[in-house]
């Protein structure tokens, strides 16, 4: 009788981990031991161990001193590790030495990043964004890495000039794929152009969410739209920016942004390949920063988030939206220390906060309040009359602006009362000279 045949799974990575540090300043606490194993989790390796390391003289050659090596490759032969992981910045030298060394794959902190990237790219936009990072990360680590090929000739005779070094050869090759990628990500730019202009054209107000990662931002972002983002505790659960709806109280719709989390030390390739992404914060009416106020590390938390947005404020030369905060995680804290917070974000007004739990519900409403608030703060609150052929004017107002009241006059004639934009009110003084004339300021 035959055996029936089991198919198997192949047994998922064992990684063993190191956070080397330096000074104790940058001595990794638990949050930062927890985010680097959730990193691992999330590439979908199992954890052989992770520890931080105290580097007192940096080994060029290994950034690892002796002692901490001899120990990282016995961690790694009593695990059986197949993967190793340096919580920190490798030269491609020293990857290469370790690798000779420890007898596994080694990857640094930015590869890891760009793997788990790699893993979660579901749109096209998505792995595009994914391949740029990952290649003007491969040809930053050419430098030094084919230094036994460059000294190939072509031809025959001294007189003949040096050949095309494999180098050179890889480096044009890289150079070639990451300007396709570019002009195909000039394309997605132009796209999301175009979407923007429809969606100021509508009128309706654009919020995007913007926090570290694994700060609740989906689970928020779910709870605010009724939508069904893919939500997990886990870095990077979700990496391409999503658009829904968002019903408000009185303002009706508006449409509100996810954005992908960051993280500390977040790889410069990865900010330049999803500036096209991250610049749809930038242009949003308004950003709510979600923080995990259960975190011991939010502090932290937030500046690092705050540096890339002022990174990207820079590059980009377009300036900051209005920022509010979601302090969120109220249930994971205890009643007294979230009844405190709440109260603390009741009185904070740089930037104004509301406290929050995404997953239970709790101050939703006072967050959807603040948002209506925030967006309402740039507008001017105008007063026109408009003549019985003014339905066009009427429209446009209903359309653009937050009609606050309307008044029937006996002539036939209407005194409507409306909040608009500084933009919106002159595109209003443009397209109806006639009516700009008796427009009063409230």
């Amino acid at each position: 009788m035959q055996e029936k045949l089991i198919d198997r799974l192949p047994a998922p990575e064992i990684a063993g981990v190191v956070i080397p540090w330096f000074t104790p300043r940058d001595r990794p606490g638990p949050d930062r031991l927890s985010e680097t194993a959730g990193l691992v989790e999330a590439l979908g390796c199992e954890l052989g161990f992770i520890r931080p390391d105290h580097v007192r003289e940096v080994n060029s050659s290994f950034l690892l001193s002796g002692g901490l090596l001899d120990r990282m490759a016995t961690d790694i032969a009593e695990t059986n590790a197949t993967l190793a992981v340096i919580d920190a910045s490798l030269t491609p030298v020293q990857q290469r030495n370790l690798e000779k060394r420890l007898g596994v794959k080694v990857i640094d902190r930015t590869g890891l990043i760009l793997e788990i990237f790699g893993l979660r790219a579901r749109t096209k936009e998505g792995r595009l964004q994914v391949e740029l990072a990952r290649l003007l990360y491969e040809r930053s680590r050419l430098v030094r890495t084919w230094t036994h090929l460059e000294r190939q000739r072509g031809g025959g005779g001294f007189l003949s000039g040096p050949g095309e070094s494999q180098l050179e050869a890889d480096r044009r090759m890289l150079d070639d794929k990451i300007l396709r990628l570019r002009r195909d990500l000039e394309e997605v730019k132009r796209t999301r152009a175009v979407q923007r202009a429809g969606r100021r054209r509508s009128g309706k107000p654009v919020v995007a969410l913007v926090g570290y990662t694994n700060a609740g931002k989906s689970t928020l972002f779910n709870r605010l739209t009724g939508a069904d983002v893919f939500a997990k505790d886990m870095p990077f659960a979700t990496l391409d920016p999503t658009i829904r709806r968002l019903d408000l109280p009185t303002l009706g719709e508006a449409a509100l942004i996810d954005t992908v989390g960051f993280i500390t030390d977040l790889p410069t390739h990865l900010i330049d390949s999803f500036q096209a992404t991250l610049e749809e914060s930038l242009q949003a009416d308004l950003l709510i920063h979600v923080r995990d106020r259960a975190s011991a590390s939010d502090m932290e938390q937030a500046d690092d988030v705050m540096q890339v947005l002022e990174r990207l404020e820079s590059e980009s030369g377009l300036p900051l939206p209005p920022i509010i905060e979601a302090w969120n995680k109220m249930d994971a804290l205890s009643p007294e220390r979230a009844e405190s917070l709440a109260a603390l974000a009741a009185i904070t007004e740089d930037p104004p906060a509301a406290a929050v739990s995404a997953l239970s519900g709790e101050g939703i409403d006072t967050l959807l309040a603040l948002i209506e608030k925030s967006l309402l703060r740039g507008r001017t609150e105008i007063s026109v009359r408009l003549g019985t052929a003014d339905g066009k004017a009427r429209a446009w107002l209903h359309q653009h602006g937050e009609v606050t009241a309307e008044a029937q006059l006996e002539d036939g004639g209407t005194d409507v009362s409306v909040r608009l934009s500084a933009e919106r009110l002159g595109q209003f003084r443009t397209e109806f000279p006639a009516l700009a004339a008796i427009i009063s300021i409230a």
